[in-house]
């Protein structure tokens, strides 16, 4: 049951980044990021004032414990390390192709396989090596045939900070297994709704001050802001990807490096919509390789049976 709802992740993901590749458009970053992060606290705050309340009790699937700082210190280093990821993943999405930016972040799963290898004791049967291994293939394909649109990889500072974005996202990816794992499995427990609860306000806390420090006294000079309902988008789709994602990795025998693999299957529905609605390059290279993508999702779904 954890894989479909990985699959389902993957999917709102693929819509997430359609919406934030749209908002960034001509658009200022450091404000269409506070306010994702704004919105997405405003999502949660009922739900921890409810259970705060006892409207939501304990054992409901959206019931917020309270926790003290035993707990909150170790989410604060979630929303610092997610938070640099979208920083660098916002501004590399700005001025990249979507489609180059997508195949680009599919390479977390293989970062997060490598880290859960070797911290966790993952291991993966016959059927889930080969889909790897497909995924392997086709990430780098996709990202070969980026160069096709005269990106130079090793001197586009975009480049430097998408691949810094899918860096912090693995570290972010096994950092999640770690705060949700049983004590028993190596993690410290923590609940789900806590952790995506929380790490919503710190981080709408940080960009909060970055926009009144670094964007506010400099936004006559710099690229003006305007508002897209597409921002909006940006925070209802990812909360919800989140949500499942996290709730994937709560599941009995969830494995990180397989939730994480399949989540970055969004790179299919980000492919399609970008191709259609921003009308990008180099598509029949790329829409080969996206069907290894295809291919190595169908092996970890009979791996996982």
């Amino acid at each position: 049951m954890w894989l479909f709802f990985a699959f389902m992740s993957a999917v709102l993901l693929g819509f997430y980044d359609v919406s934030k590749k749209h908002a960034l458009r001509d658009n200022a970053v450091i404000p269409v990021l506070f306010l994702n992060t704004l919105f997405c606290s405003v999502i949660f705050v009922p739900f921890v004032v409810l259970s705060a309340a006892g409207t939501i009790t304990d054992g409901d699937m959206l019931f917020v414990p309270q926790q003290g700082w035993e707990v909150q210190k170790y989410i604060l280093l979630k929303s610092c390390i997610v938070l640099s990821s979208w920083i660098c993943g916002y501004f590399g999405m700005k001025h990249l192709p979507l489609t180059l930016v997508g195949p680009i972040n599919a390479t977390r799963p293989v970062m997060v396989l490598v880290g859960a290898l070797l911290f966790f004791g993952e291991r993966l049967n016959v059927y889930q090596w080969v889909g790897v291994t497909l995924a392997i293939v086709s990430f780098f394909l996709l990202s070969m045939s980026g160069k096709k649109e005269g990106i130079n990889f090793a001197k586009n500072k975009w480049i430097f900070c998408v691949v810094a974005a899918a860096v912090l996202g693995a570290i972010s990816g096994l950092y999640d297994k770690y705060l949700m794992a049983p004590v028993t499995e190596g993690g410290i427990g923590l609940d789900r709704m806590v952790v995506q609860s929380y790490y919503n306000f710190y981080q709408a806390g940080m960009m909060g001050a970055m926009l009144l420090l670094l964007w506010w006294p400099k936004r006559k000079t710099s690229t003006p802001f305007r508002w897209h309902w597409t921002i909006l988008f940006i925070s209802i789709f990812l909360s919800v990807a989140d949500f499942v994602y996290f709730y994937s990795l709560s599941q009995d025998g969830a494995m990180v490096s397989i939730v994480s693999m399949v989540r970055r299957s969004s790179v299919i529905v980000s492919f399609l919509v970008g191709a259609a609605l921003f009308r990008e390059k180099n598509l029949r290279s790329k829409a080969v390789d996206l069907a290894l993508v295809l291919l190595s999702m169908v092996f970890l779904c009979l791996g996982a049976e």
